[in-house]
C-alpha cells in the first residue's frame, strides 16, 4: 500500500510539473508574439504618413515556413488569393461575422472619437405635376394617327390648352429619412413610389413640374452634386454583359473612388498615434487596403462579392438576354453592389 501510494503521488507530482510547465511554455510564446508585434507596430509608427496608410501587419496564408505569422506588408501589393483568403478569415459566415466585422470597426472608430458623416433627407411640401393629353379614346398607332399627332406641336405654340390637363402625381408630401437606418418605402402600384424616389436624387425627368423642398443635410438639391452623395437603383438592371461580376465591381469602384475612406483613416491613425493605441491588425489591414485609391484591384470588391453571395459567380460574364450569364437575383445584387454611396434610393428589390 505504501509503495502504491508513493507510486502514485510520484506520478500525480510529475503529471503536475509537465502541465505547470507546459503552461508556461504557452505563455512564453504568447508573451514573445506580443512584443514581436509591439516591435513591427512600432517599425510601422515610424514610417512617413504616406506610407504608414499603406503599411500593415498581415498573417501570411502561403504554403511555406512564413504561413501563419503576422509581417509588415503594403497592401496594395496583396495579390488575388491572399485577398480572397483574407476576406474569408475575416467573414467565414455572412449573417454572423459580417456584423463582428462592422462592429469591430466601429469600436477602432468610437475609441478615438472620430464622428463618421452621415446624411438626412428632408423633403417638405412635394409636389410632382405632369401635363397630359386629352385624346377622344384610345388612338391606334396608325400613320393617320401618327400624322394628326405632329401637329400638337403648332397647338401649343397658339397656345391651345383644350386637350391638356395637368395630373398630380404626389401632393404635398413630407418626411424625414433618418440617418443609418433602412427605411422601407411602401404603397400600392401608381401611388407614386418611383416618381419620389426620383425626386430625392435628382433625377426626376426634366418634363415633370416639381415643387417644394428637398435638403440634404440642410444643403438643396441645387447646392451641391446629389449624384456624389445618394444613387437611385431601378429596378432594372443596367449592366454590360461581355464584364464579369468581379470586373463590374471593380470598375465601379474605380470610377466613384474611394470617398471619405481615406480621410477617416487618416484621422484615426493620426489619434491612435497620439495616444499609443495599437489597433487590431486584420481590422487595420482592411481599414487600408480600402482606403488606398487607384487600385485596378481592390480588397473592397472581394468583400462586397462575399457579403452578397456573388463570389461563387465572380468571374462569370453578366449576360443579357441574348447572352447567357449570371441569373435574375444575382444581377438584382449586383446592381446594388456596385452602388458605394452614402444614400441609396431602391426601387422595388423583388
Amino acid at each position: 500500500m505504501e509503495l502504491t501510494t508513493v507510486g502514485g503521488n510520484i506520478e500525480s507530482s510529475s503529471f503536475t510539473n509537465y502541465g505547470s510547465s507546459h503552461i508556461d511554455m504557452v505563455c512564453a510564446d504568447d508573451d514573445q508574439e506580443d512584443e514581436e508585434i509591439q516591435l513591427q507596430w512600432a517599425a510601422i509608427e515610424r514610417l512617413p504618413t504616406f506610407k504608414r496608410l499603406r503599411t500593415s501587419l498581415f498573417e501570411k496564408t502561403s504554403n511555406d515556413e512564413l504561413q501563419g505569422k503576422k509581417l509588415v506588408t503594403d497592401v496594395t501589393k496583396l495579390g488575388g488569393v491572399e485577398r480572397r483568403l483574407f476576406i474569408e478569415k475575416l467573414i467565414n459566415h455572412t449573417e454572423n461575422d459580417n456584423l463582428k466585422l462592422l462592429q469591430r470597426l466601429k469600436e477602432r472608430i468610437d475609441r478615438v472619437h472620430v464622428r463618421l458623416p452621415t446624411v438626412e433627407v428632408r423633403y417638405k411640401n412635394l409636389i410632382v405635376e405632369a401635363e397630359c393629353e386629352i385624346v377622344q379614346g384610345k388612338p391606334l398607332p396608325t400613320l393617320w394617327n401618327s400624322l394628326t399627332s405632329s401637329f400638337s406641336v403648332f397647338k401649343k405654340a397658339i397656345k391651345s390648352k383644350s386637350g391638356e390637363a395637368k395630373i398630380s402625381i404626389l401632393k404635398d408630401v413630407n418626411g424625414i429619412i433618418k440617418p443609418s437606418r433602412l427605411t422601407l418605402l411602401l404603397g400600392p402600384p401608381g401611388c407614386g413610389k418611383t416618381t419620389l424616389l426620383l425626386a430625392l436624387s435628382g433625377k426626376l425627368d426634366h418634363s415633370l413640374k416639381a415643387t417644394g423642398d428637398i435638403s440634404y443635410n440642410g444643403y438643396r438639391l441645387d447646392e451641391f452634386v446629389p449624384k456624389k452623395t445618394s444613387a437611385y437603383i431601378s429596378q432594372y438592371d443596367l449592366h454590360i454583359p461581355e464584364m464579369t461580376v468581379r470586373e463590374t465591381i471593380d470598375f465601379s469602384a474605380r470610377c466613384q473612388g474611394v470617398g471619405s475612406r481615406a480621410d477617416i483613416l487618416m484621422e484615426v491613425s493620426r489619434k491612435e498615434k497620439e495616444v499609443g493605441i495599437v489597433p487590431d491588425p486584420d481590422v487595420d489591414t482592411y481599414m487600408k487596403a480600402i482606403s488606398v485609391e487607384g487600385q485596378k484591384r481592390n480588397l473592397q470588391t472581394d468583400y462586397v462579392l462575399k457579403i452578397l453571395g456573388l463570389d461563387i459567380c465572380a468571374d462569370t460574364i453578366v449576360g443579357s438576354a441574348l447572352r447567357r450569364g449570371v441569373s435574375g437575383g444575382q444581377k438584382k445584387r449586383l446592381t446594388t453592389g456596385w452602388r458605394k454611396k452614402k444614400t441609396l434610393l431602391v426601387a422595388r428589390l423583388n
